[in-house]
C-alpha cells in the first residue's frame, strides 16, 4: 500500500470500508497509482454539448468504446461519462478500468436562466454496471440549487449505503457575472459547498484572479492569486485545509504548450489531479496519448 494514498485516505476516516475502497482503487490505477494524484478522462460533452461540436474534431469520438480505449492506453486513473456510453462499454472494461457514472446531466437545446441537471441514471445502474464511483453537477448560484442540493444529499447516501464514492462537479452559475463563474471567490466557494454536501473527490474550474463579491473582496485582499499556482493554493486550502481531494477541469481547448503550462502551476499549487476531457479526446489517438502521459508525468513530478 502506498502511505501517500493511505495519508489521504485517513482524511475520510468517517466512511464505509466500500467507499475508501473504491477510492483506493481510483488511487492505485494506472500510470499515477499509489502518488496520490489521479488524471480521469470525462467523456460527457456529447450530452452536454451536443455530439458534432464534441466529436467531430476527432471523429473517433463517436464510438463510445474509443474513449475507455484512450483512457486505459493513457494510463488514466478512471473513465467518466453518462449512462448510455458507460452501458456500451462496461461488459469489457468493468474490471480492467474504474468506471464513474455521471448520474446527472444536462443539453444546451433548451436555454434556461436556471441551470440545472436532470438526474439521468441512478446508484442501481452505477453497482450493475461495476462501476467505482458515481459524477453529480451542482451549480451554487442556480435559483435551482436547493433542489439540486437535496438531490444529491439523497443520491450520496443511496450510493454511500452501496459504497460507491460520490465526485461532484461544482460549477457556479446563475446570479453572477460570466467572469464570475471562474473568479477565485467563487471557485473556492463552489468547492466548499461541495465538500460540505459529502463530496469525496471536487471538481472545480482552474480559478481566475477575478473576484466576483463585493462582501468577499477585502479578505481576498490578503490571500495570494497572482498566479494560477497561488489560486489553487487557496481552492486546495478551502476544501477542508487539503483534506479533500479536489481536482480540476481542462475546460476549453487549449494548445499543447499552454495546458501543460496549465498542469505545471495545478501541481504547484497542491491540486490532486486534472479531469480533462476534450483537450485529450479531441486530438487524433497518438497524440491524445502523449498529451495525458505528459500530464501524468507533470503530476508524478
Amino acid at each position: 500500500m502506498s502511505e501517500v494514498v493511505e495519508r489521504i485516505l485517513s482524511n475520510y476516516a468517517g466512511e464505509n470500508p466500500g467507499v475508501i475502497g473504491n477510492l483506493r482503487r481510483l488511487m492505485h490505477t494506472g500510470t499515477l497509482a499509489g502518488t496520490g494524484k489521479m488524471v480521469i478522462l470525462p467523456v460527457d460533452q456529447g450530452f452536454e454539448h451536443g455530439p458534432g461540436r464534441s466529436f467531430e474534431p476527432n471523429p473517433q469520438g463517436y464510438d463510445p468504446e474509443y474513449h475507455a480505449h484512450l483512457a486505459v492506453k493513457s494510463g488514466c486513473n478512471g473513465y467518466a461519462a453518462p449512462l448510455g456510453f458507460i452501458e456500451a462499454v462496461a461488459n469489457k472494461y468493468s474490471g480492467r478500468l474504474p468506471l464513474i457514472l455521471k448520474v446527472n446531466n444536462s443539453d444546451l437545446l433548451a436555454k434556461t436562466a436556471s441551470p440545472q441537471s436532470a438526474l439521468t441514471s441512478s446508484v442501481e445502474d452505477a453497482l450493475r454496471l461495476g462501476c467505482s464511483a458515481i459524477g453529480f453537477t451542482i451549480y451554487p448560484g442556480s435559483a435551482g440549487r436547493n433542489e439540486i442540493y437535496e438531490q444529491i444529499r439523497d443520491m450520496s447516501r443511496e450510493a454511500r449505503k452501496a459504497g460507491l464514492p460520490t465526485i461532484m462537479w461544482s460549477y457556479a452559475r446563475g446570479n453572477m457575472s460570466k467572469e464570475g463563474e471562474t473568479g477565485l471567490d467563487v471557485i473556492a466557494y463552489a468547492a466548499h459547498i461541495a465538500c460540505q454536501l459529502g463530496a469525496h473527490v471536487v471538481k472545480v474550474k482552474p480559478p481566475t484572479a477575478h473576484i466576483e463579491g463585493d462582501d468577499r473582496r477585502k479578505y481576498y485582499e490578503k490571500i495570494p492569486k497572482d498566479t494560477l499556482a497561488d489560486r489553487v493554493r487557496h481552492v486546495v486550502k478551502s476544501c477542508f485545509d487539503g483534506k479533500r481531494i479536489v481536482i480540476f477541469s481542462g475546460g476549453e481547448p487549449k494548445t499543447t504548450a499552454d495546458l501543460l503550462e496549465e498542469i505545471r502551476q495545478l501541481n504547484a499549487g497542491g491540486a490532486f489531479g486534472s479531469i480533462m476531457g476534450r483537450n485529450a479526446f479531441q486530438r487524433p489517438e497518438p497524440e491524445a496519448v502523449k498529451l495525458l502521459q505528459d500530464v501524468m508525468a507533470i503530476f508524478k513530478g
